[in-house]
């Protein structure tokens, strides 16, 4: 049977994410680059054109992921994370939400992490924790101090785990999430969790 048969079967002939019916093609997850249907997602047209021309995406087309992103298949779970980052780079909160609530294997994690978009440039200093470990974005991190959280009315406890952290364009900043509010930590109060 052929990638795009085997496709179209697993997906009941609708976009893996955003379920439209129309204009349906074979996309290739990169960095894989044989035409196994496991390292495939089968997409729609307007899928397609805002995952190769990122700077046309349009925000509330891809409130599918919602959905979509918890998909059993690896390459649909790539794909949403990768769209849900890039949303989150554009600011979009609910795409952050998102992330937060999304757990990959470690395998499928690596996948997603490999060609995805980038939230820094190289010439920019990277995020330490109070070890002078670099953080990534999807990084569990451990208050080491109590933190008043101004504006919140709480504190966020030592020993606190933040998982699913977002950096910031300040490299003495990240984003998590604390008792259920999205804060800015200092990275200088955080240790990376192993």
């Amino acid at each position: 049977m052929s990638t795009e048969k085997t496709l179209l079967q697993r997906c009941d002939s609708k976009c893996e994410l955003c379920s439209s019916g129309s204009e349906l093609s074979v996309y290739q997850v990169p960095p894989e680059a044989n035409d196994n249907p496991d390292n495939c997602v089968m997409i729609c047209a307007t899928c397609r054109g805002q995952i190769e021309q990122p700077d046309t995406i349009t925000a509330n087309h891809w409130r599918c992921l919602n959905d979509s992103m918890w998909s059993q298949v690896p390459a649909v779970q790539v794909m949403a994370w990768r769209q849900l980052k890039q949303l989150s780079i554009f600011g979009e909160s609910w795409a952050n939400d998102l992330l937060d609530m999304l757990y990959l294997a470690d395998d499928v994690r690596s996948w997603a992490e490999s060609a995805g978009p980038s939230e820094s440039d190289d010439d920019t200093p990277p995020t330490l924790d109070c070890n002078g470990t670099a953080l990534q974005a999807g990084d569990t991190v451990t208050l080491i101090k109590d933190l008043d959280v101004k504006g919140a009315g709480f504190t966020a406890k030592r020993g606190t785990a933040v998982r699913n952290i977002s950096l910031t364009s300040n490299p003495e900043h990240i984003e998590g999430r604390v008792n259920g509010t999205r804060i800015v930590l200092l990275s200088c109060y955080l240790k990376r969790s192993n």
